[in-house]
This record gives structure tokens, C-alpha cells and sequence, in this order.
């Protein structure tokens, strides 16, 4: 007989639908971060995913009931909310999208509604550029979306 019984396959299949999602954590990793007068700050250069145009990262303010997704576009960056303004779902980005696992309703990376059901755009936070290169966003103001 071959190399691989019923058995043997069966658990190898096993052995990788467990490890898929333990793999697909990674690129979902959060990164913790201080809130100072009600803004965060971080240098982008530090942080590989936000070297080129299309990167995104999700970055956790401490004291804040969810993370923000922070992305890097054409023209700057962008900081939202991960939560549908359909049903308080939290969205998942799916490479140019942001798209919501509960209903459907799709985002740009600007937080514009593409799909519905939802009618509102994501939450997006003001963010400023120091001269030194420091992105300050301001988690404790938002705009866009229910405040």
C-alpha cells in the first residue's frame, strides 16, 4: 500500500484546518498603543506595513473598547473605526475592501460606503503629520458615522 491509509489523511486534514486559523492571527495583530489628551501617536516609519501606499495596520488605544485600522493611502493615511455602522459588527479589510462579515456591507479604505445594508460611512479619526514625521491620531474625536 501507498504511503498515505484513510487514517493518516484524515489526519493530516484535521491537523491543518486547526493551524489555519492559528496562521491568520499573525497578520491580525494589534498593536498596543498609549492615548495622550485624547491622541495616539505613532511613527509610520517604524512600522513596515505602513511603508508603501495600500499597507494597514490595526493599532489598539489603551482604554478604548476597539482598535482602529490605520492605512496607508496614495495621499496619506487614514485612520477608522472597525465597526459597521449597519449593526456594530466589526468589519474585516480583504485587500482594497473592508467588508462586513454579519450583512455585507462594503467600505473603501476611506471609510465611503460601497455596499449596503449600512447607509452610514465608518467612524474616521482625524489624523495630523509632524514635522518630524509623527502621524497624532485623534482618537477622541471622530467624524463620519456615529460619533
Amino acid at each position: 500500500m501507498s504511503g498515505c491509509d484513510r487514517r493518516s489523511f484524515l489526519r493530516v486534514v484535521a491537523a491543518s484546518v486547526v493551524a489555519s486559523p492559528v496562521a491568520g492571527c499573525a497578520s491580525v495583530a494589534v498593536l498596543p498603543v498609549e492615548v495622550r489628551g485624547g491622541a495616539v501617536r505613532i511613527d509610520p516609519r517604524a512600522h513596515p506595513r505602513l511603508a508603501q501606499p495600500g499597507g494597514f495596520m490595526r493599532i489598539q488605544p489603551a482604554g478604548q473598547p476597539d482598535p482602529v485600522l490605520l492605512f496607508r493611502q496614495e495621499g496619506g493615511f487614514v485612520a477608522l473605526s472597525p465597526v459597521c455602522q449597519h449593526l456594530g459588527c466589526t468589519v474585516n479589510v480583504e485587500g482594497a475592501l473592508i467588508v462586513c462579515p454579519c450583512h455585507g456591507s462594503t467600505y473603501d479604505r476611506e471609510g465611503r460606503v460601497l455596499r449596503g445594508p449600512t447607509q452610514r460611512p465608518l467612524i474616521r479619526y482625524p489624523i495630523t503629520v509632524t514635522a518630524e514625521g509623527e502621524l497624532v491620531i485623534e482618537v477622541g474625536r471622530a467624524s463620519g458615522g456615529i460619533p
